[in-house]
């Protein structure tokens, strides 16, 4: 088992249902430093130079490895989340007149618009690529188009890490200080899970 996770990874044998997801944390930077080697105690050295797209693909290599080694189909379902998008930029949606998604309070509600906000659609591919690639059966789970019309649903000037900004403030500088990456609760991650919740009773069935 990856060292990464040996402290807690044999909890997860043999549950009932295993979700994952990974995407957030590639996105900001283009490239990485990765260590070559298990930890830096054992001499290992850390590398410059690796592009997000070969790590992304590294990374979800070494993790379909681990579910085919580790999961038992017929005792655990599996289920990967795809990514979640952001919206920083209020031109993706056509609205010359804002920043980003400070003070957004509908939805995008043309549904014929086809969107590609706030995703990195290579990484969506080779996720979706590992998971076919697969002999563990692994559920997507893609809540990325339904996500990208809502606009209206993230934390904005009220995350709870800005507030030792007088929201004032916040409001004066959306560029600054609108958090356009997580949701509120209750809000669109409900939804999610009712997704979810429709898969386990569809793989249940």
């Amino acid at each position: 088992m990856p060292e990464s996770i040996s402290k807690h990874g044999h909890k997860w044998k043999d549950v009932d249902y295993l979700v994952f997801s990974s995407y957030m944390w590639w996105i900001s930077y283009p490239n990485l430093k990765f260590l070559r080697g298990s930890s830096l105690d054992q001499g290992s050295t850390v590398n410059d130079g690796i592009n997000i797209y070969t790590a992304y693909e590294k990374a979800m290599r070494t993790w379909a490895n681990w579910v085919e080694e580790n999961v038992n189909p017929n005792l655990t379902t599996v289920f990967f989340s795809s990514l979640s998008p952001t919206h920083s930029w209020s031109l993706d949606w056509n609205d010359p007149d804002t920043i980003n998604c400070a003070n957004e309070e509908t939805p995008i509600v043309n549904m014929l618009t086809h969107l590609k906000l706030g995703r990195d659609q290579q990484l969506f591919v080779t996720g979706e690529n590992v998971i076919r690639s697969m002999k563990v059966p692994v559920h997507f789970l893609n809540i990325t188009t339904l996500s990208e019309y809502r606009k209206d649903a993230h934390t904005s000037f009220y995350a709870v890490y800005q507030g030792k900004v007088p929201l004032p403030e916040r409001k004066s500088d959306p560029k600054t200080y609108a958090d356009c990456v997580h949701w509120c609760l209750p809000g669109l991650p409900d939804t999610w899970n009712e997704l979810l919740y429709t898969k386990i009773i569809i793989s249940s069935s």
